[in-house]
C-alpha cells in the first residue's frame, strides 16, 4: 500500500494541494480501485492487477486533466443521496444544501413545487424526499441533463415530474392549470458572467456544462428576471421564490425583485458567509 500511495502521490503532487491531495488518494483508492477502508489505513500491502493497475493509470491521467473526480466516480453526495453525475450537469455544492433546506423548513404544507434549470434534479429530487406529500416539478433546457435527473430520479425513488424547456423562452404546457398556484419556484440558473472566467479553476472551467453557468456580462440578472416574470404568472397568491445568486449580484437581484413588486424580498447567507440565496414573496 506504502508503495501504491506514494506512486499517487508523486503523480499528483505537483498538480493539487497536499490536503486535497490526501483526499484525492483516499477516493482513488477505496471508491474506484475497491480497495476496503481497513486496509488503506492500516496499510496492507496491495499488489494492483494489470486491469486495476490501466485502472490507475486511467484515473490519474484524467485528474491531470483536471476532471474533477465527482465525474471520475460517477456520482457525489447531496443532501444524504448518492446522485449521478457527469459532464452534462453541474456538480451539486454543499450550500445549495442549504437552500432545500431553508425551502423544506419555511414550506412543510407545500403541494406543488416548481424547480427552474434542475440540471442533475438534486435540488428537485431532495426536496421531493424531505416533502413527500408535494409534487414537484422540473425543467431543463439539456436533454442530456435530464437523463441524468430522470435516472437519479428513479433510482432514489423521488416522484419528480421532469420537462425539457428553455427558461427563456419557456412554453406553457397544454396542462396549463397543473402549473398554476404554484407554492414555491426555484432556481439555481447560470449566473457567472463572461469576465469572470479569468478567475475560475479549469476542473469548473473546462468540465462543467457552460450553458448551467454563465450569463452576458451586459445582463447578468438575465434568467432571474425572466423567472420572476414567469412567477407573477404561476405562483399562487402566497407563492414565493427562492434563488441561487452570484454573491457579486445579490443586493441587485434584490432590488430588481423589489422594483417588479415582490415583497418581503430577503437577503441569505450561505455556510461560508457569502451573499447566497434570495427570497421573495408574491
Amino acid at each position: 500500500m506504502n508503495h501504491l500511495l506514494s506512486y499517487i502521490k508523486k503523480t499528483l503532487e505537483s498538480h493539487f494541494p497536499p490536503a486535497e491531495l490526501k483526499s484525492l488518494t483516499k477516493i482513488i483508492c477505496c471508491d474506484l480501485l475497491e480497495i476496503s477502508e481497513l486496509d488503506f489505513y492500516v496499510r496492507k500491502d496491495i499488489h494492483l492487477s494489470e486491469n486495476k493497475q490501466k485502472e490507475l493509470e486511467t484515473i490519474l491521467h484524467r485528474l491531470i486533466n483536471h476532471e474533477p473526480i465527482q465525474y471520475i466516480v460517477g456520482h457525489t453526495p447531496f443532501c444524504g443521496h448518492s446522485f449521478e453525475v457527469n459532464q452534462h450537469v453541474l456538480i451539486p455544492r454543499p450550500e445549495t444544501e442549504e437552500l432545500v433546506e431553508l425551502i423544506a423548513k419555511e414550506n412543510p404544507k407545500a403541494k406543488l413545487i416548481f424547480d427552474m434549470g434542475t440540471g442533475s434534479g438534486c435540488i428537485a429530487i431532495s426536496l421531493s424526499k424531505k416533502l413527500p406529500d408535494c409534487e414537484v416539478r422540473a425543467c431543463d433546457i439539456s436533454a442530456e441533463a435530464l437523463k441524468v435527473a430522470r435516472r437519479n430520479n428513479k433510482r432514489l425513488g423521488a416522484s419528480v415530474c421532469f420537462e425539457k424547456q428553455n427558461i427563456l423562452k419557456y412554453k406553457f404546457p397544454a396542462n396549463l392549470e397543473e402549473m398554476l398556484n404554484l407554492d414555491v419556484i426555484v432556481s439555481n440558473p447560470p449566473y457567472i458572467t463572461e469576465s469572470e472566467k479569468a478567475g475560475m479553476d479549469p476542473n469548473v472551467l473546462e468540465w462543467e456544462p457552460a450553458t448551467a453557468l454563465f450569463v452576458p456580462d451586459d445582463d447578468p440578472l438575465l434568467f432571474y428576471s425572466c423567472i420572476a416574470e414567469l412567477g407573477f404568472f404561476l405562483l399562487s397568491s402566497e407563492g414565493k421564490l427562492y434563488f441561487e445568486v452570484n454573491q457579486a449580484y445579490g443586493k441587485e437581484v434584490c432590488e430588481m425583485l423589489n422594483d417588479m413588486g415582490y415583497s418581503r424580498v430577503r437577503l441569505i447567507k450561505d455556510m461560508f458567509n457569502n451573499k447566497r440565496f434570495v427570497k421573495a414573496c408574491i
